[in-house]
């Protein structure tokens, strides 16, 4: 197992992760239940979308506290790939392993669409040479309101640290972010779901890339043939 997808009480896109990680990109994958440790070898890690246990009180606010949570943060410390999708973005802005919170849309409404963003120029993986300028991912979340104290945005916009922007924006989320990531480039986080974007029968593959460029470390190093 190189890309372990972490399976929480509730998760409903651990499957679609696994399902595009190793079926259309071709890398192996497997989950991994929240109480079990993460496995030894692993060499990226997807907190997947969905739900998880205790998101009534407040959306990861619980999950953080699972015991496979230890082993993300040192993986996480020791430079290992890691990817929030939704509610995953939620559990990493939860545990301190990025910046700011997700809150209830400002429309108070559950948004669910094909969501057209814009690419920022985050890292030499995620910019507009890379991705495209535009994408269209769905989107499917009543907390997808990002938020950040005035300090805490400043440096996310001054270090580059902003991966995607809503256009136009759904949900309220503050200077229409939609994805950012860590300062050293290692952990990231989306409220869209680029893994429901990856086959024909999907709205689009505009998701083939994100998850590619996540990956890049890994298909660097792989021999694997990458599907269409």
């Amino acid at each position: 197992m190189k890309v372990a997808i972490i399976q929480f009480p509730g998760s409903n896109c651990d499957w679609d992760a696994e399902h595009s990680v190793q079926n259309v990109i071709g890398l192996p994958a497997g989950r991994v239940w929240h109480k079990d440790p993460l496995p030894e070898g692993v060499e990226a890690v997807i907190v997947p979308g969905g739900f998880s246990f205790g998101d009534y009180l407040r959306c990861g606010a619980i999950a953080r506290f699972s015991p496979i949570m230890s082993d993300l943060q040192s993986f996480a410390d020791q430079g290992g790939q890691v990817l929030g999708i939704c509610n995953g973005f939620q559990i990493l802005c939860e545990s301190g392993l990025l910046p700011g919170a997700l809150v209830r849309n400002d429309c108070i409404e559950f948004r669910c669409l094909n969501q057209k963003l814009k690419v920022e120029n985050s890292n030499e993986r995620f910019n507009s040479e890379v991705l495209g300028a535009q994408l269209t991912l769905p989107i499917a979340h009543g907390e997808g309101n990002y938020r950040a104290d005035t300090e805490v945005l400043a440096d996310l916009e001054a270090n580059n640290q902003v991966l995607l922007r809503y256009s136009p924006n759904p949900n309220g989320s503050i200077n229409d972010i939609a994805g950012i990531r860590n300062q050293t480039g290692n952990v990231y986080g989306m409220m869209p779901h680029p893994e429901r974007a990856v086959e024909s029968h999907h709205p689009c593959l505009d998701g083939l890339p994100v998850l590619r460029a996540f990956l890049q470390p890994l298909l660097q190093s792989s021999p694997v043939q990458l599907s269409a």
